[in-house]
């Protein structure tokens, strides 16, 4: 059974459609919903004054768990005219904040591939079924583990018409293979990311091109792990992580992001 919990954002938000006038106000809905018996707390967001279906984005959060930084990302997508769901890949209550709750919440998630294609996919028919989604115009787009997740997505043909990776890793168990991937794919990583060096980046760009996959990648030069997360910067001075903000990588990933989409849903 699925169970939300309506809000309505106030206006003066500040937030706009690309090339269209401010929005009065967004709607959010928190959806509680089951798989395999285990409790998910997701999140809905989309602009009611927008007119008929509209395309709808998946947003898998990074390993710390459905936090609020997952949630933003989802009600900016829905200021850009997507209805956006956030789902959750850990469960009701499973948010870290330590690294090693973070790593025993991903191992406990990805221990089981088909573990996590269910929690993808009941999230994605939560989505499709919403009264504001076109379910024949569905993305993906992921953070750091979340990144991962959307391609592995991707690579395993899920009905998806394209997926965006930010810092995610890029190496994988499975490989694409040519006519099985369904997804046009873009990914925005960092230059000097310790956690996905460039024998990732090669390897991606072999897989995908041996593949026959529609690729586009950006490489920011000297951007670290986790610069779409304005928290990063805390989290390195905290933990000693080799992760930091970048605000201009941010930005132009966000913008490509919307370009994106903009040309995968042109009618």
């Amino acid at each position: 059974m699925t169970h939300l919990k309506h809000t309505v954002l106030a206006a003066g938000l500040g937030l706009s459609l690309a090339g269209g006038p401010a929005l009065g106000e967004l709607r959010t809905e928190t959806v509680e919903y089951q798989v395999n018996g285990e409790t998910f707390t997701g999140y809905l967001a989309w602009d009611d004054e927008e007119e008929g279906k509209r395309p709808g984005v998946l947003v898998v959060h990074e390993w710390w768990g459905h936090n609020a930084f997952a949630r933003e990302q989802a009600e900016k997508l829905a200021a850009a005219g997507y209805t956006a769901f956030a789902l959750d890949m850990y469960g009701s209550g499973k948010v870290a904040d330590h690294p090693n709750d973070a790593k025993a919440f991903m191992t406990e998630a990805t221990k089981d591939l088909d573990q996590v294609k269910a929690r993808f996919l009941k999230a994605k028919e939560i989505l499709e079924n919403h009264d504001s989604v076109d379910p024949e115009r569905i993305a993906a787009q992921g953070y750091c583990f979340g990144g991962a997740v959307v391609l592995n997505m991707a690579r395993l043909g899920v009905d998806l018409d394209g997926v965006v990776s930010y810092h995610g890793a890029l190496a994988s168990p499975i490989q694409a293979e040519p006519g099985k991937v369904k997804a046009q794919i873009q990914v925005y990583t960092g230059g000097a990311d310790q956690m996905v060096p460039s024998e990732q980046v090669a390897g991606l760009v072999k897989e995908m091109q041996d593949a026959g996959v529609d690729l586009s990648l950006t490489v920011f030069p000297g951007v670290r792990h986790s610069f779409t997360n304005p928290a990063a910067d805390r989290i390195a001075e905290q933990f000693g992580m080799p992760v930091g903000y970048d605000e201009a990588a941010a930005q132009r990933a966000w913008d490509g992001t919307l370009r994106f989409y903009q040309r995968l849903f042109a009618d």
